[in-house]
């Protein structure tokens, strides 16, 4: 259950990234995936490499993912910059 809140703290994360210039590597996809699998990765590192179940999973357990979604949102934001991705004019 804990993998899921981990997901779903990572995606809503991921729409604040709409207020950034589009930098991202791989555009908006690129930073959805930067902040669900940084926010996923990150958890299971918390936690010992082991997701907890149902019934161990608790608000707390949401705030694991925040520092791993905005570490793969920089990641691939900065991926972005350094291959000299420019944000579209609309």
């Amino acid at each position: 259950m804990a993998l899921v809140v981990w997901f779903t703290v990572g995606l809503a994360l991921w729409h604040f990234t709409v207020f950034l210039p589009d930098r991202y590597w791989g555009g908006i996809v690129g930073a959805l995936l930067g902040a669900v699998i940084g926010a996923v990765v990150v958890a299971l590192l918390i936690n010992g490499f082991t997701i907890p179940g149902r019934h161990d999973t608790e608000l707390i357990t949401s705030i694991d993912a925040i520092p791993g979604a905005l570490l793969g949102i920089a990641a691939v934001y900065y991926e972005g910059v350094r291959r000299g991705y420019e944000p579209l004019d609309l």
